[in-house]
């Protein structure tokens, strides 16, 4: 069994690195419509492409702006750090019982 419980704690890892990377396009995405960037630019098209489409059901979903600023980013990290310290720790100490 300890086997499964290494390849669970890889996955944990690995969730836990995809849910970090995302964390930090939408802190960067939040940052570019600040400056306006060339939207032509394909870093600019892939941070836009992956963080616009899930802002965008958030603000939908949740219409909340704070004067000219909109709060769908905020609750998007809100949602990471929480799957981060629920998805991720329970698959690690899933691995360490099976391990």
């Amino acid at each position: 069994m300890f086997v499964f419980g290494n390849l669970l704690s890889g996955i944990a890892y690995i969730v836990n690195l995809l849910f970090e990377i995302y964390l930090w396009m939408v802190i960067i995405r939040t940052i570019l419509s600040w400056i306006r960037p060339n939207p032509y630019h394909p870093l600019v098209r892939i941070i836009y492409g992956a963080v616009d489409p899930v802002t965008y059901r958030i603000s939908k979903l949740l219409p909340m702006r704070a004067g000219m600023f909109d709060m769908a980013p905020f609750v998007v990290i809100l949602i990471i750090i929480f799957l981060q310290h629920f998805l991720v720790r329970s698959l690690y100490d899933l691995a360490a019982r099976l391990g």
